[in-house]
């Protein structure tokens, strides 16, 4: 199957169901289906041919879904792009992957105009939200969305098969450039149907998103939903909790994916005053969250099941925690996802087969992306031969050991893993356990480097609202818990720890915190 061949299965056997709707309006599964098909026809009038790429650099609109899926069906993949990318970033990703076209937000025609005066792959452009002033900048064809919909619709659309590229998805490059993720159909429908199994979705659920469509995990939302038939509430960001919180109770959503950013803001409310009852299952993935943090939102969503997963943009999904397994092994990210496997491998390569060793997961499945664009050595490093010719798996570069029983628990990025007092420091160890601490909302650990110690331990604390927390009372506390070589020199009280849009914790402006942190103090 292809992504786009959902929506048209979806409109056929639904088509007057929700299913977008946004703050602008409601659309059913006919109208997102023409709409899309218009924007198809108009791309290819405007010289998109298979495999080519569309840039697609919106906020979180109907539009935006339009676009994707308009991109699909002229047989092109779709580049998304954050909403508060800067310029440079949109240069940047314009220059590796040579798009054709792109659909830009109004605000950024500016953009548009500037890029079209210099040597560059795009050749057609559609405005969200404005109108431009002439037909075109340049070599780039312009025109706005509405008038994109529905300009032409004669033109054939290609043939395409489920090895053909859906999407380039690329990383966060917050240490170096952005890696753009080759994605067929083929393993994007692989992780959706399988994310879909385990979530049991149905036809009758309302999904509810704040999470960027840029973010693979917002954007799986909007696929997922397509390929099951429900209904997606698409949010501009999750600014807003008090607004999300009663969308939940407005719309009577029943899937809610979050990060732990997003559910400490919800929570730091008074969600007694709000009906959340129709909230079926909650996900949580891009970020580990804290078992404190798991038992506070299982509190406020008594009736509702947590999945807490584990994934990659190179392979999307690898792992979850059954919600029956929390009260067992609340740290734990479970095991792998169906039609997955995983398993852990030392410095040489080699399988480890003692539980409660410490090694680098490797996941193999149909799941498993292609590998980075334009990035041989790369993706020759990351996507290495499998157990079977010509297979590939993903060396995922994170760190984790697994239990008698095979479920997996997140040590750490081999990259952040650091030594002090000669011995290595997992951040995310010291993190989960001053975690634990009633008054602390949250915490990030990193290693400055030090002549004496080779790395000092540093945990930047965030206190909840209200907490009369001190740093003495958190080392008081990780002193009872921690191994020596694991022990923050210091506990430094902040009032938020540096995330990327995404909600990731962004290490290396962490470090540059903590620096500054230290002179104050």
């Amino acid at each position: 199957m292809l992504l786009n061949e959902f929506l048209d299965r979806s409109a056929d056997r639904a088509p007057g169901k929700e299913a977008i709707v946004t703050d602008e309006k409601r659309v059913t599964y006919s109208e997102f289906q023409a709409d899309a098909y218009g924007l198809a026809r108009s791309l290819v009038k405007g010289g998109i041919r298979r495999g080519d790429r569309v840039l697609v650099w919106v906020e979180n609109r109907y539009e935006t879904a339009v676009a994707i899926y308009g991109a699909l069906l002229a047989g092109a993949a779709f580049i998304p792009l954050n909403p508060t990318s800067k310029p440079r970033r949109a240069d940047f990703v314009v220059k590796d992957s040579e798009p054709t076209a792109v659909v830009v937000s109004g605000r950024r025609k500016n953009w548009v105009e500037t890029i079209a005066k210099r040597e560059t792959s795009l050749r057609w452009a559609a405005l969200v939200e404005a109108k431009p002033d002439v037909d075109s900048y340049g070599p780039i064809s312009v025109r706005s969305f509405d008038t994109a919909i529905r300009e032409d619709q004669t033109a054939a659309l290609p043939r395409m098969i489920d090895q053909d590229l859906a999407a380039i998805i690329y990383t966060s490059g917050t240490t170096s450039d952005p890696k753009g993720i080759v994605c067929p159909h083929a393993s994007m429908v692989a992780a959706a149907t399988s994310i879909i199994t385990y979530l049991k979705n149905v036809e009758d659920d309302v999904v509810l998103d704040a999470l960027p469509l840029s973010f693979d995990y917002g954007l799986y939302q909007l696929l997922m939903v397509v390929q099951f038939g429900g209904t997606l509430i698409l949010e501009r960001s999750f600014a807003f909790p008090y607004a999300i919180a009663e969308q939940i109770r407005r719309e009577r959503v029943t899937g809610f994916p979050g990060v732990p950013t997003l559910f400490t803001m919800l929570l730091d409310l008074d969600l007694w005053e709000v009906d959340l009852s129709s909230i079926r299952y909650l996900t949580n993935t891009g970020a580990a969250v804290s078992p404190p943090l798991i038992a506070r939102i299982r509190k406020a969503f008594p009736h509702a099941r947590f999945y807490s997963m584990f994934g990659l943009s190179e392979c999307k999904r690898v792992s979850y925690l059954p919600p029956e397994e929390l009260d067992r092994r609340p740290e734990s990210v479970g095991k792998a996802i169906p039609n997955c496997e995983t398993y852990l491998v030392d410095d040489d390569g080699n399988r480890i087969e003692t539980p409660g060793k410490i090694g680098q997961l490797v996941i193999r499945g149909s799941n498993v992306m292609r590998g980075y664009w334009n990035r041989p050595e790369e993706t020759a490093h990351t996507y290495r031969p499998g157990p079977t010719p010509g297979e590939r798996v993903v060396y995922s570069g994170d760190l984790f050991r697994e239990d008698e029983e095979g479920f997996l628990y997140f040590v750490g990025r081999r990259d952040e893993v650091f030594k002090s007092r000669g011995e290595k420091v997992s951040p995310r160890e010291v993190e989960s356990v001053i975690e634990e601490i009633p008054g602390v909302a949250e915490c990030g650990v990193v290693g400055l480097p030090d002549e004496v110690l080779g790395n000092r331990t540093i945990a930047l604390v965030v206190p909840r609202k209200g907490a009369g927390i001190s740093e003495k009372d958190v080392l008081k506390y990780a002193m009872g818990r921690l191994d020596a070589n694991m022990m923050p020199h210091k506990a430094l009280l902040c009032d938020a720890l540096p995330r990327s849009p995404n909600g990731k914790l962004v290490r290396q402006s962490l470090a540059k915190l903590a620096q500054s942190l230290e002179v104050v103090s």
